[in-house]
């Protein structure tokens, strides 16, 4: 038996001997994946020309899923707060940014909290900002338990589409210059540390991106010309009429990014903490006084949209999310965003996106969404046209 095979087997006999303590009902164990199949990405040639388009159809849908973004106008939250003798460190409120910016705002948290501190670490919450919390905590030698009331594939990370790049994440008129340092940041950290990652055993991989537009592109957005984040956008280029097969589209913004499968990534994660000696307890806390009781005096605060009545956030809202899959096509190897609606290729399906709600709490899909949306990719994608390379 390999090294990896036999860590990975005692953490999984670990989990089953009473380590994972608090379940009030069995879970599911964490498995390895299967590696991802890719196929040659056509839209590397030096034009949007041979892209193979997905079908689209309902007799390809697989399952449709909806989420909550825990959206904060103002941006997400890093800052400390004192209850009793317990630090707390808040890391909350990515809206649809939290898988992208999790390492980041994660990396602000612990050098808030951790210099200084002897003893163990608690994290609340076990989705993406949770665990890579805990992970940054367990690389600075600390003993950390995570505590929340869902693990994957129950939390609201393993519904997110997954592409690294930061949307829905705040107001632009809200932003204050904390927020903004803080953000780039973030996006640094984060950027360069989903490319040290084992790509293939936590489902990560380039990817190209299309932007469709008619109307030209605000170069002041995150996906301008003039964006904090242009030196992370490589093989920015903007396309013309004859270099895309988009009909009814003007131009075509393009540039690579990291797409991060959550199925896959936040399994990996969860077996990197748990043979790193991470202890988990299942268990929802009901408020700040259950906080400040926890043995551990140094807490990170990654519940997500559970703040709003764990913290009274009042400004925390949720923003409703719904995807649909069709069955998988590994021909597809491009990403495109247009409009309102979006296309991933992933190894457990073509992700169809998307809805922004705000303020509605429902997990339950919405069919008349989701016949609009599979009706508008299908439009989208049986218009390709012809150009030249």
């Amino acid at each position: 038996m390999n090294r990896r095979a036999f860590l990975w087997n005692s953490a999984a006999a670990a989990l089953s001997s009473g380590l994972l303590t608090g379940c009030a009902a069995a879970r599911r164990p964490v498995s390895l994946v299967q590696p991802i199949r890719t196929a040659p990405d056509l839209s590397l040639l030096g034009s949007a020309c041979g892209l193979p388009p997905v079908h689209v159809s309902e007799s390809r849908v697989i399952r449709t899923v909806a989420g909550l973004r825990p959206y904060r106008p103002s941006g997400f939250v890093v800052r400390p707060e004192k209850i009793g003798n317990t630090l707390v460190v808040h890391n909350y409120g990515h809206g649809g940014g939290g898988i992208t910016l999790s390492w980041g705002t994660s990396k602000l948290a612990v050098d808030m909290g951790l210099p200084g501190h002897t003893g163990p670490v608690a994290v609340l919450g076990c989705g993406a900002v949770g665990l890579a919390s805990a992970r940054l905590a367990q690389e600075a030698g600390f003993a950390v338990t995570i505590y929340s009331k869902a693990l994957p594939p129950e939390t609201t990370s393993n519904v997110a589409g997954g592409q690294w790049f930061p949307v829905s994440i705040s107001e632009r008129d809200k932003r204050t210059p904390l927020y903004n340092q803080q953000f780039l940041a973030a996006s640094e950290f984060a950027y360069k540390r989903y490319q040290i990652l084992p790509a293939q055993r936590f489902g990560i991989r380039w990817m190209r991106n299309y932007f469709p537009s008619n109307d030209g592109f605000p170069e002041t957005s995150y996906h301008g010309t003039d964006s904090p984040l242009r030196a992370m956008m490589p093989e920015f280029r903007d396309l013309g009429p004859n270099e895309h097969p988009f009909a009814g589209y003007k131009q075509a913004r393009q540039f690579d990014t990291l797409l991060i499968e959550p199925p896959i990534y936040l399994a990996a994660m969860l077996e990197a903490f748990m043979v790193a000696g991470g202890k988990i307890v299942v268990r929802e806390l009901p408020d700040r006084a259950a906080i400040g009781q926890l043995p551990e005096k140094l807490v990170f605060n990654c519940t997500g949209l559970g703040s709003k009545a764990l913290f009274q956030d009042e400004e925390l809202v949720p923003v409703k999310g719904q995807l649909t899959f069709l069955l998988p096509q590994p021909e597809i190897q491009y990403a495109v965003l247009a409009g309102d609606t979006y296309m991933f290729p992933r190894s457990d399906g073509i992700l169809l996106g998307g809805t922004h709600e705000t303020g509605v709490w429902s997990l339950e899909p919405d069919l008349v969404k989701k016949r609009e949306i599979i009706a508008k990719h299908a439009a989208f994608f049986d218009s390709f046209k012809a150009c030249k390379a």
